[in-house]
């Protein structure tokens, strides 16, 4: 009875959350609080969810505080001098343009927020894409791509939600992984530089007027001041004086296609094109002149991250508080601050403590015990020792179609509780469940993703046959990596 309540209610909470009938918070709650009744839990099902609340108040208050620690980042222009920089250094060339899309996102995702991160790196490369004649879709792969992979991060979402669903802590998760994200991020650059080197050869053929076959170099400054320069791909051009360069003008012979204007003007048409955006160069937020002090502190706080010596809540804790009285010494101005990133907050952290309610009735009603001894009788015993690996293969394609609650709250504590009879323990277990994210987060059931296709005017069908492959191949590295260097063990 209590193997079929079990898989009843993670039936049931994923069908509600797929379909959108309730949201994952209210399905967090309503839904284990029905089945446990039915399984006989009575008046003990509140002793239950709090004995399991309290192993995930930390993870909340992590979530929290790196949330208003990265949020604050980008309000006062941590991030806005390497977007400059990345715009600058890009030049024409379309291969360093995706490289630096790829770079961008990937620092972006720092926050752990998608939509965030899709946001800036559109508003910013977009208008470059379009100059270039460069495909969108390439844009929106690589964003993709860079943010999925960094999504295992601790704030990022799905790293906390399997720490809380084993109830160990975040940081035994997460450190052991840090090869896997490194290898992973060297995939996603990769795959961006052959994206690139692609679209070069496209452009190339659609249009050898403009780029030319020579190689990829930045105007010099002689093309614009009426000497000979190098524009595109090596193809020489000249013009008058102070005017802007035309291919095939009377100067050069041939039919008159306008050259794109140099790298320098992108970046002040981006800086005036972001306004009213997180990048808004006049935002009052900015504070230009604690730049070296916010990223001293950035770097203190990700080196204490990996050295793990002080639990990471307390860092960020500690870090935000810093960060608020520094730039923002005026109590109304922390106010204000604190206020503009409580939407993203309270979403977090509200379904954090709600999956409590999950966790805590399918351990104090017996039901994962129950469920993961049905599994042990059913599994080949020669396949028992590969668990974790098999739980990082699934964690592919089950994260694409159904949401990180419904795997990681309903499916993983399940296969955690069998894979210990194999010696195998929660930790590997919620690291190789983590490993599916890059997969994951282009599954039209994650809004962020939506928004991306949408910022960027591109169809999710053709966002969907350049990126999948791709993630998925970064998957299976990141699982390689993890198994390869200890971190996902083999029973």
């Amino acid at each position: 009875m209590l193997v079929l309540l079990g898989f009843a209610m993670i039936a049931v909470f994923m069908v509600l959350i797929m379909t959108k009938k309730l949201t994952p918070v209210l399905a967090l709650i309503i839904v284990p609080t029905i089945f446990g009744l039915f399984a006989g839990a009575g008046l003990g099902i509140g002793p239950m969810v709090l004995d399991s609340m309290k192993s995930m108040t930390s993870t909340a208050a992590l979530l929290m505080f790196a949330i208003i620690y990265f949020g604050l980042m980008i309000d006062v222009g941590l991030f806005d001098p390497l977007v400059r920089f990345i715009l600058r250094k890009l030049g024409n060339d379309p291969a360093k343009v995706v490289l630096g899309t790829a770079i961008l996102a990937a620092a972006v995702s720092l926050d752990g927020d998608g939509s965030t991160t899709f946001i800036l790196t559109t508003a910013a490369m977009l208008p470059v894409y379009l100059r270039l004649k460069m495909s969108p879709v390439v844009l929106t792969c690589v964003a993709g791509l860079a943010n999925g992979t960094m999504n295992i991060l601790p704030w990022g979402g799905p790293t906390a939600r399997a720490a809380s669903a084993l109830k160990i802590s975040v940081s035994e998760v997460f450190v052991p992984m840090i090869p896997s994200l490194i290898a992973g991020l060297v995939v996603v650059f990769a795959f961006a530089w052959l994206l690139g080197l692609q679209e070069r050869n496209r452009l190339r053929a659609v249009a050898p007027e403009i780029w030319g076959t020579g190689d990829a170099r930045m105007p010099d400054a002689g093309t614009s001041r009426g000497g000979t320069g190098r524009f595109g791909f090596g193809r020489k051009v000249s013009g008058p004086a102070g005017g802007t360069t035309a291919v095939g003008s009377p100067a050069t012979g041939g039919s008159s296609v306008a050259v794109l204007e140099r790298a320098e003007d992108l970046v002040d048409e981006r800086d005036s094109a972001m306004a009213d955006t997180a990048l808004d160069p006049n935002r009052p937020t900015l504070r230009p002149k604690l730049q070296w002090f916010n990223l001293g502190l950035t770097v203190a706080i990700m080196v204490l991250l990996v050295a793990d010596l002080v639990p990471l809540p307390f860092v960020f804790m500690v870090g935000s508080a810093i960060a608020l009285l520094v730039n923002f010494p005026k109590v109304k101005d922390q106010s204000a601050q604190l206020i503009a990133h409580a939407p993203s907050i309270v979403a977090v952290v509200s379904m954090v403590m709600a999956a409590a309610v999950l966790t805590g009735v399918l351990n104090g009603t017996g039901m994962v015990k129950a469920m993961s001894t049905w599994l042990v009788q059913i599994i080949p015993a020669d396949m028992g020792p590969l668990m974790a690996v098999i739980t990082g293969v699934l964690s592919i394609p089950m994260t694409f179609f159904m949401s990180n609650d419904a795997f990681y709250f309903g499916v993983l504590p399940v296969l955690s509780e069998t894979a210990a009879h194999y010696g195998i323990s929660a930790a590997e277990m919620a690291r190789a469940s983590i490993t599916g994210q890059p997969f994951h987060l282009q599954s039209p059931l994650v809004p962020a993703i939506l928004l991306l296709v949408s910022l960027a005017k591109v169809d999710l069908g053709e966002h969907h046959k350049k990126v999948l492959w791709r993630t998925a191949v970064i998957s299976l590295v990141m699982l390689g990596v993890g198994v390869l260097t200890g971190a996902i063990g083999i029973g």
